[in-house]
């Protein structure tokens, strides 16, 4: 008894960790330190030290935890409603939004390597199925392939910035690249083969 008990504090206490880390990220950006997020959260450095091993590990399990709750359940959403071309601009424009939001923790993430081509995968397989549907629909081009879903919300992000704390110029210009889905007869050029994920030591985008 007195094991699960400790086991169940160790949980809760990780939560708090978690949950501090998401909320002190999204309030003051990505240079707050691994005390600081302690602190948030009322629990001891050590403690922290102890559970995730360093600022990193923090980041990435508050990354993760974030990721699970607030951008996957979107993109599930979408396979399940009927038009799936709106289906596909809500769920690129509820990603957008979200992320926008949170632009300290994603900018934390991407610094500490929790932004990585696993977790954009598990973004686009579900998306991959809605973007096959709404070409059968007839309601985007049938030229789209799934990392130009990935490309859209990366150059939308890219317009996100702290004199728009209200982010007209994001959702501006989201507008304008889903209204480019719409189906046309003019063929896109062919994509590099390289990943649109950049490296986390390097900054560049690794070759398959």
């Amino acid at each position: 008894m007195h094991e699960q008990r400790q086991r169940a504090d160790a949980l809760r206490n990780a939560d708090k960790i978690v949950r501090a880390a998401i909320a002190i990220l999204r309030e003051h950006g990505p240079d707050v330190s691994l005390e600081e997020i302690a602190r948030h959260a009322g629990i001891g450095s050590a403690t922290v030290y102890r559970r995730f091993g360093d600022r990193e590990g923090v980041i990435r399990a508050a990354f993760q935890a974030y990721f699970a709750e607030e951008i996957e359940p979107l993109v599930l959403a979408a396979r399940d409603t009927p038009d799936a071309g709106q289906a596909l601009n809500e769920a690129l424009t509820a990603t957008v939004a979200t992320l926008a939001a949170h632009r300290g923790l994603l900018r934390a993430a991407k610094e500490s390597g929790a932004f990585t081509v696993d977790i954009a995968a598990r973004f686009m397989g579900p998306l991959g199925a809605v973007l096959t549907t709404a070409q059968r629909q007839g309601h985007v081009r049938a030229d789209l392939i799934v990392r130009d879903l990935a490309a859209i919300v990366v150059m939308t992000l890219a317009t996100v910035h702290p004199d728009d704390p209200a982010h007209h110029d994001p959702r501006r210009y989201l507008a304008l690249l889903l209204s480019s889905l719409r189906p046309s007869a003019d063929e896109l050029p062919a994509p590099s083969d390289a990943h649109l994920i950049p490296d986390s030591d390097t900054g560049h985008c690794p070759r398959r």
